[in-house]
């Protein structure tokens, strides 16, 4: 199923060498000494692969030599921390080269960028069935990405489901691959367990009667706050009306203060049983203002 939301998002599959040259895995994690082999089939693949990532990265040099700049490769397959059969991961791995959007007469060119590979890494788990809404993300990531434009996808503190991020430009240079590239490594065997169905028939989908009602809020919060933290926080102001809360506009310096930044998030609420009352509504939103600040810490911008 990731293979096919993949495909469908204009991604082509790719099938890479379970192996590389030892120089380009130093530049993604390195690969233990077990991993070398005794009888590679050519002096430059004499490594197992630790990461599938540099393979689709000199692909995109290939085809980039040969006229083809604007790419999306995925692959699915094993990469090694060891020659145990514990120490084999099994991935879906993929990046995007080029522009995301070329020239047209209705929106300026771009590049691709770390959301880009966000969006994919978001499509793959929510295909193989992670609670994509549940996913924490952590601005933290392998040193092959760019520390500020890269990031991790977690469920719960600890279970890391995929990173995601531009490819850091040093260790582009080090392959002699042009920029920018962005990239994601979904970790399939850390993907929670999927719950097992009672039957086919699907539960029927109920189309709310009314209206939803939009509130913005724009909180001040300390930087090292996530917007994650923010989000999860509103949301759990009320689990039955929120549908759902979106940063649409992050802010810092002015009459902030150091080390303060603005977080203004737009919040959706579905009513189910009847039209909300303007009483409702201020006591939804007082609830939001408090739950926020005792979780952040954050106060209601003025």
């Amino acid at each position: 199923w990731a293979r096919r939301a993949l495909a469908a998002r204009g991604m082509s599959e790719a099938v890479t060498w379970s192996f590389m040259p030892e120089a380009q895995a130093k530049l993604f994690g390195g690969a233990p000494p077990e991993l070398t082999l005794a009888n590679p089939i050519s002096s430059d693949l004499d490594v197992m692969r630790p990461s599938i990532l540099p393979n689709l990265v000199m692909a995109c040099r290939r085809n980039t030599d040969r006229g083809f700049a604007d790419l999306a490769l995925f692959e699915g397959g094993p990469q090694y921390a060891g020659a145990t059969a514990e120490a084999q991961h099994r991935m879906i791995t993929g990046v995007r080269a080029g522009q995301a959007v070329n020239r047209n007469p209705y929106t300026p060119a771009r590049d691709v960028d770390c959301f880009d590979a966000k969006a994919d890494a978001l499509a793959a788990l929510s295909a193989a069935g992670v609670p994509v809404e549940k996913l924490q993300v952590v601005a933290e990531s392998a040193p092959w990405y760019h520390p500020g434009r890269s990031g991790c996808l977690q469920l719960g503190p600890k279970n890391l489901l995929a990173r995601f991020g531009e490819v850091h430009p040093g260790v582009l240079a080090k392959m002699d691959v042009d920029g920018p590239v962005a990239a994601f490594e979904v970790y399939l065997d850390n993907l929670p367990k999927p719950k097992a169905k009672k039957g086919s028939t699907r539960k029927l989908v109920e189309l709310p009667a009314f209206h939803p009602v939009g509130r913005d809020f724009a909180f001040v919060v300390d930087e090292a706050i996530s917007a994650s933290a923010v989000i999860a926080a509103a949301m759990s102001a009320d689990k039955t009306l929120i549908r759902d809360v979106n940063v649409f506009d992050v802010f810092a310096g002015g009459n902030l203060g150091d080390g303060k930044k603005s977080l203004a998030v737009s919040v959706t609420l579905q009513p189910t049983d009847q039209t909300l009352t303007d009483a409702e509504i201020e006591a939804v939103s007082s609830n939001i203002v408090a739950a926020v600040e005792k979780a952040t810490g954050g106060t209601l911008r003025s």
